[in-house]
């Protein structure tokens, strides 16, 4: 099943998460097939980069899930999907 979720990244206590598009039974840093933007902590205000919001509209539509983190970023920094 295709879940969209975050990839952690960056360096000891620095990380930055890419949101992709992956298939559920692969590891969290393992094998992805799209990034669709990237989530920065570490910044106050917006955290969200460069963010594909209708690529992920588009793959919630075809049957993707997105796990309750993504969903929750997207909310909190009022991206819509659709």
């Amino acid at each position: 099943m295709l879940t969209i979720r975050m990839q952690r990244g960056g360096r000891v206590h620095m990380p930055i998460y890419t949101i992709v598009a992956t298939d559920s039974r692969n590891p969290r840093d393992g094998k992805f097939l799209e990034r669709l933007g990237q989530y920065n902590p570490h910044i106050e205000g917006s955290q969200l980069i460069d963010v594909k919001a209708e690529r992920i509209a588009a793959l919630v539509k075809s049957g993707a899930t997105m796990s309750d983190t993504v969903r929750t970023l997207l909310k909190k920094n009022k991206i819509q999907l659709g």
